[in-house]
Formats: C-alpha cells, sequence, structure tokens
C-alpha cells in the first residue's frame, strides 16, 4: 500500500476534509475510480474482519450498562470473565474520534479474557450516540463538543472502580483521541493506577508533572504528526522521575493496531504492542 494513500485517509479521518475531496484525491493516487474503490475497501473500516472474540463468547459475560455523564446517561459496553465471582480489577477501553464502535467493543473482550472488568463507554452518548456509519460518527464527533465527550468519559474511572464486581484497580488504554484521553486518567480524580496510550497526544509538561502512576506508550514508527510530540513529553516524564516504558514500531503507521483497516493494521505490532499492554495492567493491577 502507498504510504501516501495511507496518509491522506489519516489526514481524512482526524480533520474536517469532506468525503468528496477525500474521494477526488483518492483517485488521483490510484489512477482512476477503479483502482481507488480497490484500495478504499482497505482502508476504511471492516468490523467483521477485525473481531476476534464473538460476542457471544461463552468465555464472557457482557452487555451495555450505563452512568452519570455531563448531561445525562453516558452508555458503555461491558465485557468480564464468565464463571466467577471475584472481584477484579478494572480495564478502561477508550475509543478513537468517531465514539464507540464494534472494534472497540472486541479490544474490550480481549481485555476481559485476560482476566479484567473492560468497560468501553460511548462519550458521543451526550448527543445520542455514535453512529454505525463510521463517516456519520466522524463528523458527529467533530461537531460535538470535545471537552463534553473527554470528561464523560473520564467519568467512567470513577465508576468502574465502584463497580460492585471490581476490586478498585483499574487502568486506561485509548487508541488515537483515546490514547491522549487515557493519559488524562492518570491524572484525574479519581484516576487510574496505570494508563497506556497507543498513537495519541501527549500530556502537556504541567499535566506531566502531576503523573504520579506507571505509563506505557505504544508508538507507530512512521506517524510524524504524533510522534513530534515525543521529545518533549520524554524530557517532562524524565524530568518528573514518572515510571513510563515507551515503545516505537518500526515500519508502521498510525493506527496499525486496528485490524479493521487492512492497509494500516500490522498484524506483528499489534500483537506485541497488546501482549505488553497486557503484561504492564497485570505487573501494576493484578500484583
Amino acid at each position: 500500500m502507498d504510504p501516501k494513500v495511507v496518509n491522506l485517509y489519516n489526514d481524512y479521518i482526524h480533520g474536517d476534509m469532506p468525503r468528496r475531496s477525500f474521494l477526488k484525491q483518492l483517485v488521483g493516487l490510484g489512477g482512476s475510480v477503479t483502482a481507488a474503490n480497490a484500495v478504499l475497501a482497505l482502508v476504511e473500516p471492516n468490523f467483521a474482519q477485525g473481531q476476534q472474540i464473538e460476542p457471544t463468547d461463552p468465555r464472557l459475560q457482557q452487555g451495555y450498562a450505563s452512568y452519570e455523564g455531563s448531561f445525562g446517561q453516558v452508555r458503555t459496553y461491558f465485557a468480564r470473565p464468565a464463571g466467577t465471582t471475584a472481584k477484579l480489577p478494572g480495564v478502561l477501553v477508550i475509543h478513537e474520534n468517531r465514539g464507540l464502535n464494534a472494534h472497540i467493543e472486541d479490544v474490550a473482550r480481549r481485555a476481559a479474557l485476560a482476566g479484567y472488568i473492560a468497560i468501553a463507554p460511548d462519550g458521543l452518548s451526550f448527543v445520542g450516540g455514535a453512529p454505525e456509519d463510521q463517516e456519520a460518527a466522524r463528523d458527529k464527533f467533530r461537531q460535538a463538543d470535545t471537552m463534553t465527550i473527554t470528561a464523560d468519559v473520564i467519568s467512567a474511572v470513577d465508576y468502574l472502580k465502584t463497580r460492585d464486581d471490581c476490586n478498585g484497580k483499574t487502568g486506561s488504554v485509548g487508541f488515537c483521541y483515546g490514547g491522549g484521553v487515557s493519559l488524562q486518567c492518570a491524572i484525574a480524580d479519581p484516576g487510574t493506577d496505570a494508563s497506556v496510550l497507543y498513537y495519541g497526544r501527549a500530556l502537556s509538561a504541567e499535566d506531566t508533572a502531576r503523573v504520579n502512576v506507571p505509563l506505557m506508550m505504544n508508538y507507530a514508527g512512521n506517524d510524524q504528526r504524533v510522534n513530534a510530540m515525543i521529545p518533549d513529553f520524554r524530557a517532562a516524564l524524565d524530568a518528573n522521575d514518572v515510571p513510563y516504558s515507551l515503545h516505537k514500531y518500526p515500519g508502521t503507521g498510525h493506527g496499525f493496531h486496528n485490524d479493521t483497516s487492512q492497509a494500516r493494521y500490522n498484524e506483528v505490532a499489534a500483537k506485541l504492542s497488546w501482549q505488553r499492554t497486557i503484561s504492564f495492567f497485570d505487573h501494576y493491577l493484578k500484583i
């Protein structure tokens, strides 16, 4: 896949580029409408392709719940190991800039199978929830108040800690937009006990100085916009003696963990980063 195509798609989903403009530029890169349509199928989400764990998997108890947000109830997906009454540590899974979707629910199930109560809230609940159509979801997210979305997602930490089936230990993991919010969960009140970022916005130097829990960052090797933040962020982490691990995956682009997009997904990096994430949570939340 031509990196220019992936970069164009990333610009499209992270900005306000009209779809018509995106498709026109895609045709220009592909050389024809036929070629552009073939490429489009590889970059846009295919939730069936990315489903690793069936929603009906008998090893899990799963469903939907809600908690109080800024302007009403926030809808959240949850999954936990079936067949146990023991209280477990919790993991908050935070969506990208399109609200809750089937992919993020699948990631939550992966965390649940690792022995956690996993919840994945929909930050767009206050505006009616995330649409299934991902372009509509992107536009709805862009038009909604980002501060409210973020506040409602971070409120999930308190909800998770106070669930009857949670032992009070909590972690967070987020992707892109959600990666930045995951780091904010580490300095919230109440905050997480450990937080993981995937190719998201770094904390400011001021906020980094407030971190007193371990962090993990997973970055793509080729992600100029996000990676430009790393040097200053790392300097602030070191200056404040924040415990952290930082991993960069060579040859990958933004969104490499998202297995619904064949063009962006990198299986080796995705599996390694997820293994590291679960090991990180096991160390800080289960011991």
